[in-house]
């Protein structure tokens, strides 16, 4: 077996991934013909998904974003949601994943007159559906959006859904103008309900970003992360020798860094592969997770994302175990499921892949 075979086969838990940012080409299409919408540049899937990952790498956020119109103009209807969402998984399975959190915004997804309840059950439906037919685990994470005024309302809707298979909370969209803090009161909200919080932070904007979304805001884990970077102290050799006072709280506390390696690139947040903080950071022991964030704009799977780390920075089979292991511990879903990924599906389909690599060299 080659390297992608090897890291496609091995139990792999993705945290970091956008539903609206994961059809399938062919999907889009023939859901836009199902719903009447003729925006789309082109009706050939190869020609779509092309445009898709051009228009999304140009390095920069707002631009990146802009494929997104599509993407949520056809998924405007019970059916086209519950289709997404199943295929996602079907797809997940194909990239050998057992454990994923998607997250998405009902707000993108009334234009046909579907209320908040009816988008998340249709989700839902097909989450569940795809979990009983492929066997892969998911929870759900409602975003609420930087630039929008009903977080609350979307908070509220999270936690109508926590026992039907939502998990946590979101603030996505672009970082600058607007903080996190002034969403206070959805985040307030979700604390007092004793949920989860992970916000988008550090990707667009600076680290002051990261600690309002910490210390403000109450954020579990951080989406991207990025400039953490400024609050390293790095030598001439690439490596951390100090940490300031929020990276050192965020390393202290264990709190999970969702890393999307691609995207970052395609959004702008690094400007190469190259100067990524995740190695940097993994090394000196943050708990960073590995993720697709956008899989249609980005042309990326959770096999890709650990083929690129490998070769980038020479990550061993152990360290992806490892990295893998840091994102079910901290997956939004109850310790003893966590525990039961862990010890009786990700740790025993390591094993078997290196057992299986063994015989081959016998």
């Amino acid at each position: 077996m080659n390297t992608a075979q090897i890291l496609n086969k091995v139990p792999k838990v993705l945290l970091h991934d956008h539903l609206d940012g994961g059809l399938r080409p062919e999907t889009i299409i023939e859901l836009a013909k199902d719903l009447k919408y003729e925006k789309l540049p082109t009706s050939d899937s190869g020609e779509l998904a092309d445009w898709f990952h051009r228009g999304a790498n140009k390095g920069n956020l707002v631009e990146y974003l802009q494929g997104f119109e599509h993407t949520c103009a056809v998924m405007q209807t019970k059916e086209s949601l519950t289709r997404v969402a199943y295929e996602m998984m079907e797809d997940m399975k194909k990239d050998g994943v057992c454990y994923v959190e998607t997250r998405f915004s009902p707000v993108f997804h009334t234009s046909k007159g579907l209320y908040n309840d009816d988008i998340v059950n249709a989700v839902l439906e097909g989450l569940e559906k795809g979990k009983n037919d492929f066997g892969v685990g998911y929870g759900l994470i409602i975003c609420g959006m930087r630039n929008m005024q009903n977080t609350l309302e979307m908070a509220e809707l999270a936690i109508n859904f926590r026992d039907r298979g939502v998990v946590g909370f979101d603030l996505a969209g672009e970082e600058g103008g607007f903080p996190p803090k002034k969403h206070l009161e959805a985040f307030q909200f979700i604390q007092r309900s004793n949920f989860f919080i992970t916000i988008h932070a550090g990707e667009a904007f600076g680290k002051e970003s990261i600690w309002q979304a910490l210390q403000w805001c109450g954020a579990h884990r951080i989406g991207h992360g990025t400039r953490i970077l400024d609050d390293l102290v790095i030598d001439p050799d690439g490596n951390v020798v100090g940490l300031g006072d929020l990276a050192q709280y965020i390393l202290n506390t264990r709190i999970p860094i969702e890393v999307c390696l691609l995207s970052n690139v395609h959004t702008g947040a690094i400007d190469k592969l190259e100067n990524h903080p995740f190695i940097k950071l993994y090394k000196a022991k943050f708990r960073v997770t590995i993720n697709t964030d956008d899989r249609l704009m980005s042309d990326t799977t959770m096999t890709k994302e650990f083929l690129t780390a490998i070769d980038l920075f020479n990550l061993s089979l152990d360290d992806v175990e490892k990295i893998t292991i840091n994102s079910m511990k901290s997956a939004f879903i109850n310790y003893n499921e966590r525990l039961n990924y862990i010890y009786k599906i990700i740790k025993p389909g390591f094993q078997k892949v290196r057992d299986n690599l063994l015989s081959l060299k016998k």
